[in-house]
């Protein structure tokens, strides 16, 4: 994606790049990642307050990764949801999540979400804010269908703060990960395009802002993998009486 996209055509190259990708993303998810994005959503969820019984919807849902992490928290009891707009990564998540009590898979944009204010304990997306055609419209419809004292929860590649692990990550994740991706059978265009959605994207303070201005108080951010990984926690305020 050499020229910026937004709006409708940046939702419709997103969902061509991943339908492209979608039999490859879990492996090359696991390599790209050394496997410690596994690691990752365990943290995310532990910081979503989730509980036995607890209700969650997973926005940008992909393979259905985080999902089935959700599952675990909630437990027989609970009740998930995974939303995606792209039916090849939705298909996938179908397969590995069948059989698996009170979860359910939806198709849905992140910028609409079709359900009622007020519904969900938690709601989460993860490695995917980057990709929808407006962060601050996908944040506010979390914060919406999130009932009062609910958590919205990201997870998301931002980069390194250290002025010193930056270089490295860069060359990483700018050089090293689109040839890796090309020799594991993944299009070389798709993750051409991930360190360019990284390189564009909002700044750690930008998206706490983005939470608050969306309704969520006592926002936490916090770093792993030195700040390569980012995981932003805003809470759902009481409604205000007119």
């Amino acid at each position: 994606m050499r020229e910026k996209l937004d709006g409708k055509d940046k939702e419709r190259y997103v969902n061509r790049l991943f339908a492209s990708i979608a039999p490859k993303y879990d492996l090359l998810n696991s390599v790209i990642s050394l496997g410690n994005h596994r690691r990752w959503r365990r943290t995310a969820v532990a910081m979503s307050g989730l509980g036995p019984g607890g209700t969650a919807l997973d926005v940008a849902t992909g393979t259905g990764d985080f999902a089935l992490d959700l599952a675990r928290a909630v437990g027989e009891r609970g009740r998930v949801v995974g939303a995606d707009f792209c039916e090849p990564m939705l298909q996938l998540a179908r397969r590995k999540l069948a059989g698996r009590p009170g979860v359910e898979l939806v198709a849905a944009n992140a910028e609409c979400l079709p359900f009622a204010s007020d519904t969900f304990d938690c709601a989460t997306i993860g490695f995917a804010l980057r990709n929808v055609a407006s962060a601050a419209a996908t944040i506010g419809e979390m914060a919406r269908v999130t009932r009062p004292g609910g958590r919205v929860v990201s997870l998301e590649i931002l980069g390194p703060r250290s002025r010193v692990l930056a270089p490295v990550w860069r060359l990483y994740f700018f050089r090293v990960v689109p040839q890796l991706a090309q020799v594991l059978g993944g299009e070389r265009q798709a993750y051409d395009y991930l360190p360019e959605s990284v390189a564009g994207f909002y700044s750690r303070d930008e998206l706490a802002g983005m939470f608050r201005n969306c309704g969520l108080g006592n926002v936490v951010v916090r770093d792993l993998m030195f700040g390569a990984v980012c995981i932003h926690v805003g809470i759902k305020q009481q409604h205000r009486l007119l």
